[in-house]
């Protein structure tokens, strides 16, 4: 089992920034890479950014390219998001994932491909 707490949400005007973070535990030696997912009221969870623990190699949903960066601690065995040029239609609820399936393709960035996940932070963006 891995455990992932996930912290650092907030309110945040539009424009602003805000660093999440994930700190994994447990069996965290079987995991392959771990993911950012938010989900708005009434939305599908939607993949945000990604990256391999090994290699550090990142991948970036299309809608936060540019904006938002992964990057991770292995030491610490922690992730981060760091969100930059908040939108309003950035506000959702964020989770952070671990996967043990190895392989990060344009077809297997989905949830699905996930094992664990934590138990979500609220992001707001105001206007």
């Amino acid at each position: 089992q891995v455990q992932l707490v996930e912290s650092g949400g907030g309110l945040v005007q539009a424009g602003g920034s805000l660093r999440l973070s994930c700190a994994a535990s447990g069996r965290t030696f079987s995991s392959y890479g771990m993911g950012w997912f938010r989900q708005a009221p009434g939305r599908e969870r939607e993949f945000v950014a990604a990256i391999k623990w090994s290699t550090g190699n990142t991948y970036y949903a299309d809608s936060v390219k540019g904006r938002f960066t992964i990057s991770r601690d292995n030491a610490k065995n922690t992730v981060y998001l760091q969100m930059n040029s908040l939108k309003p239609e950035d506000t959702a609820v964020y989770y952070c994932a671990a996967r043990t399936s190895f392989g990060f393709t344009a077809q297997t960035m989905g949830a699905p491909w996930y094992d664990y996940w934590g138990q979500g932070t609220q992001v707001t963006v105001s206007s």
